[in-house]
C-alpha cells in the first residue's frame, strides 16, 4: 500500500510537473495477478486495483489500515474496468461485466476477485475499488452496467454529451461515505465536467478507461483561478482534494469511474465556476 498524504492549495504554485504527478496521479495500479492499493489521506480514501489473471486474488489486509481485515471498519465501491470476472464476498458470487458496480459493505470477512473470460474484448478482468471508513453496515449490492440512476448531460455542440451513470448514491444503492458512478462520453465529445466545480465537503478521485492506448486525457486540476494539467493515460487515476476543480479533455472518446467520500452524499452539492473566469 503506498500513501499519498493530504496537500492544500498554498502548494500548487510550487509544484512542478514532476510532483504534481507524483501527489494526485495514480499509475500502475492494475499489475496482473496482484492487489495494489494508494491510501490518500483525503478523508481517509484508499483506491484498489485488482487485476486477477488465470489465479483469484484476494483483497489483502493492509498493515497500514491496523484492522484484522480490509473491511472491518471500512465499506468499498468496485467497478469492473476490464473484461467479465466475479468477485466473491464472504462466499457468494457476484459476476460483474465491464462497467458494473459492486457495493461491500462494513464487515465482510473476505473478498475474492477472479477474470472469468480469457477472450473477452476487455481482456482479464480488472477491479477498481474506493474505499472509505464506514459507521455501520450495508447490504453488498451488485448493479449491472448502464442499470444505475442515468443523466444525460451536456451537448454535441460543447463537445461534452455523456452518460452519467449513477451507482451508489443517496438515493440509490446505499452507502456511508462512498458515491461512485461511471461517465461515458459520446464519439465526437472529448470534455467532461466543463465548466467545472469543487465541493469543499467531499474529496474525488476519477479513474479514466476506454481510452486507446495511444490516446491521453488532459486533467485540470487545482484552484479555479490557478489551474494545473496532468497528462492522464488509459487506467490511471486522479486524486482530486476538496479544494480542487477536476475535469478533463481526452485525444478520443473515454469513459470514467468517479467516486466520493466526505461529508455528505448530495451529487448535487457543488460549487460551479465560469469557464471565462478559469486562469
Amino acid at each position: 500500500m503506498e500513501q499519498r498524504y493530504a496537500t492544500s492549495p498554498e502548494q500548487i504554485p510550487g509544484m512542478d510537473t514532476a510532483e504534481l504527478r507524483r501527489r494526485y496521479l495514480v499509475q500502475d495500479l492494475f499489475v496482473p495477478g496482484e492487489v495494489r492499493a494508494v491510501y490518500t489521506h483525503h478523508d481517509r480514501v484508499v483506491l484498489v486495483g485488482a487485476s486477477p489473471t488465470a489465479e483469484p486474488v484476494a483483497l489483502p489486509t493492509f498493515p497500514e489500515i491496523r484492522s484484522d481485515v480490509f473491511l472491518e471498519h471500512r465499506e468499498i465501491g468496485i467497478v469492473n474496468v476490464g473484461g467479465a470476472g466475479t468477485v466473491t464476498v464472504d462466499g457468494t458470487v457476484h459476476e460483474l461485466g465491464h462497467g458494473a458496480c459492486l457495493y461491500v459493505g462494513r464487515g465482510a470477512q473476505e473478498v475474492v476477485f477472479a477474470s472469468t473470460a480469457a477472450d473477452d474484448e476487455h481482456g482479464s478482468a480488472r477491479f477498481y475499488g474506493v474505499s472509505a471508513p464506514a459507521h455501520t453496515a450495508y447490504p453488498t449490492t451488485l448493479v449491472p452496467a448502464g442499470q444505475g440512476t442515468v443523466r444525460e448531460l451536456g451537448d454535441p455542440l460543447t463537445s461534452n454529451r455523456r452518460t452519467l451513470n449513477q451507482y451508489i448514491h443517496e438515493n440509490g444503492v446505499r452507502s456511508c461515505q462512498v458515491v461512485m458512478g461511471v461517465t461515458t462520453l459520446h464519439p465526437g465529445s472529448m470534455w467532461n465536467t466543463m465548466p467545472a466545480h469543487t465541493h469543499d465537503r467531499r474529496m474525488e478521485a476519477y479513474l479514466y478507461f476506454d481510452l486507446p492506448d495511444d490516446a491521453r486525457v488532459v486533467h485540470l486540476m487545482g484552484r479555479p483561478d490557478e489551474t494545473r494539467h496532468l497528462l492522464v493515460a488509459n487506467q490511471e487515476a486522479i486524486i482530486s482534494p476538496s479544494w480542487s476543480v477536476h475535469s478533463g479533455v481526452g485525444t478520443a472518446s473515454y469513459s470514467f469511474v468517479w467516486a466520493m467520500a466526505g461529508e455528505n452524499q448530495s451529487f448535487d452539492d457543488m460549487d460551479g465556476f465560469a469557464i471565462a473566469d478559469m486562469r
